[in-house]
């Protein structure tokens, strides 16, 4: 029988990239990537104010059109392969990325009177300008609708929907005014190339709403007018434009377009799936099942676990919410995460450069910390560059580290960083199991552990978990193609569920990374001291005696050395 294949879009901070699958293996045909036009690595951003993060959505259009392209001329050299023979296609985006449209779906920054404007862009995901909006969301909510915070982990963010809207409506209000409504990056994306991003014909889907906008059918979708007439009562006209219903990503947003199919060099008529975060379709990428818990590292960590919807959970302090269908159909959507990861490695790197572009590179500071043992270093960080995500949902916490003496060298603060990502991770993994949600095996994708066993080492022993690897090193583009392959449906060379996907379409690595006992004994010592610096810098009322953390890291260090 001939082949089938589906095309997965994968929208990250950096770049769009276009995969080719073949739906009855997971063989991956062909690949292609575009970095982003506008801006530092597609990333537009304001010296003078470093909480901003914007994007052009003219990049989305034109890389996609690059990448598509590209991977299908790849793919020409695959005997199985030719376009006619691509069923489905599915889309992931970071997110909350939402940009205000006109009443047409147009994006305003592609409009000539705001094609320069900051506040028309795509607002990134790790754009903070609204931290004080999200903290004003967050005590709003508290006494008004308790219920909204309960479902999104206590806090609301200002990575997130409402709070950047919020923003721009008290910073930029010509922008504001201008704007018919506001529309995520992950379900504009799937809307353009079926042809109904008019606001009131697309279809928003319930990962983006759910994880960042409070959605939930419980309350009728999202936030109602009364309450956030409370916050700004220009808000009451964006929620007029939003829909009752949102769809997952086992739903089809629409068709592609003639016009788009002639662009790309597909056939009109293929079905689009409704569009999702990276990290979830990472998850689906990576053959998420319950108490499997998906690892996505990148610039950025998200940690995804999925749960019958017959299961019982209790609202989990600190996550990024528990969304019914948001990951998989007939699954809660459990979302946690770290606002920095990659980016503390590529700080350090690219902004403090220490050693100069040899020896200070990841590869031989990699090396460096290799050589050395758990604890030798005598330092222990903060990984809060970037705010905390995940549990403390704090955008205006701050990176440290601690230990620092004339001695230390970049290597033993390269390795500081590193566990200190693992420290942060494990205290998400003791979040989900103090409300017994238990985490079986831990998958990792994303380049990171793909590429950097120390990486990964580090974090087998610091966690006390087996690490494993997803076999795909593109697991949020695959899980992309994978729910274009459900939307397409068996009959047409695809799945009916993602059940049969995931077997079809997935697996893990068969390298896997084990804790080393005695590297376990000296980190569960300085997890201890971890903890000790995160709940006294990080949770309020904390009345904490930090004054022998500097002597046990000596002591620790001296008794390693």
């Amino acid at each position: 029988m001939a082949s089938n294949f589906t095309l997965g879009l994968d929208y990250g901070t950096n770049s769009v990239r276009a995969l080719i699958v073949e739906t009855a293996t997971g063989r991956e045909v062909a690949s292609a990537i575009t970095v982003y036009a506008h801006g530092e690595q597609g990333v537009m951003l304001d010296p003078q104010d470093p909480n901003l993060a914007r994007q052009h959505p003219e990049d989305y259009l034109t890389g996609l059109e690059a990448s598509v392209k590209q991977a299908l001329k790849l793919a020409a050299k695959d005997r199985e392969f030719t376009p006619e023979r691509i069923i489905g296609i599915g889309v992931d985006t970071t997110g909350s990325t939402p940009l205000p449209v006109d009443k047409k779906g147009q994006p305003l920054a592609m409009t000539k009177k705001f094609g320069k404007h900051p506040a028309a862009m795509a607002w990134l995901w790790k754009d903070h300008t609204g931290h004080a909006e999200a903290e004003e969301i967050t005590a709003a909510a508290a006494k008004l609708r308790p219920q909204f915070l309960a479902k999104c982990g206590g806090r609301y963010s200002s990575e997130w929907f409402w709070s950047k809207i919020l923003h721009c409506a008290r910073t930029a209000s010509e922008v504001f005014e201008a704007a018919y409504t506001w529309v995520e990056c992950a379900d504009w994306i799937p809307a353009v190339l079926t042809g109904a991003d008019a606001p009131e014909q697309l279809k928003r889907g319930v990962c983006a709403a759910g994880h960042k906008a409070m959605y939930h059918r419980a309350w009728g979708g999202y936030p109602d007018a009364e309450f956030l007439s409370g916050l700004d009562p220009r808000l009451v006209r964006v929620r007029q434009t939003l829909p009752a219903e949102c769809y997952h990503v086992g739903q089809a947003a629409g068709q592609l377009t003639r016009a788009w199919a002639k662009r790309l060099g597909l056939k009109p008529g293929i079905p689009v799936a409704v569009g999702a975060f990276d990290a979830h379709l990472g998850a689906v990428g990576s053959g998420i099942a319950p108490g499997v818990l998906v690892k996505i590292i990148g610039t950025s960590t998200c940690d995804i676990l999925v749960s019958p919807l017959e299961t019982v959970l209790p609202d989990i302090p600190g996550l990024c919410g528990i969304v019914p269908e948001s990951v998989l159909p007939g699954m809660y959507g459990l979302e946690a995460g770290q606002s920095a990861v990659g980016d503390i490695f590529n700080w350090f790197v690219n902004v403090v450069a220490p050693g100069g572009a040899k020896k200070g590179s990841h590869e031989a500071l990699t090396q460096g910390a290799a050589a050395l043992k758990p604890g030798q270093s005598g330092l222990l960080g903060l990984d809060w560059h970037n705010g905390n995500r995940t549990i403390l949902v704090d955008q205006r916490l701050t990176g440290l580290v601690l230990g620092l003496t004339l001695h230390s060298t970049p290597a033993e603060i390269y390795r500081a960083l590193i566990e200190s990502t693992a420290y942060g991770a494990r205290r998400i993994i003791e979040r989900f199991e103090e409300y017994g949600v238990k985490v079986e095996r831990v998958v990792n994708c994303g380049g990171i552990a793909a590429k950097n066993p120390l990486v990964m080492q580090i974090y087998a022993d610091v966690l006390g978990r087996p690490m494993q690897i997803s076999r795909s090193d593109q697991t949020c583009a695959l899980g992309a193609a994978m729910a274009g392959a459900v939307v397409a449906g068996q009959a047409a060379g695809g799945h009916d569920h993602f059940a049969a996907a995931a077997q079809a379409m997935t697996g893990v690595k068969a390298q896997s990374f084990q804790p080393i006992p005695e590297n376990q004994a000296v980190y569960e010592k300085l997890y201890q001291l971890y903890r000790r610096l995160h709940d006294a810098f990080g949770v309020r009322g904390t009345q904490a005696d930090l004054s022998g953390v500097m002597k046990e890291l000596l002591n620790i260090r001296d008794a390693t050395r």
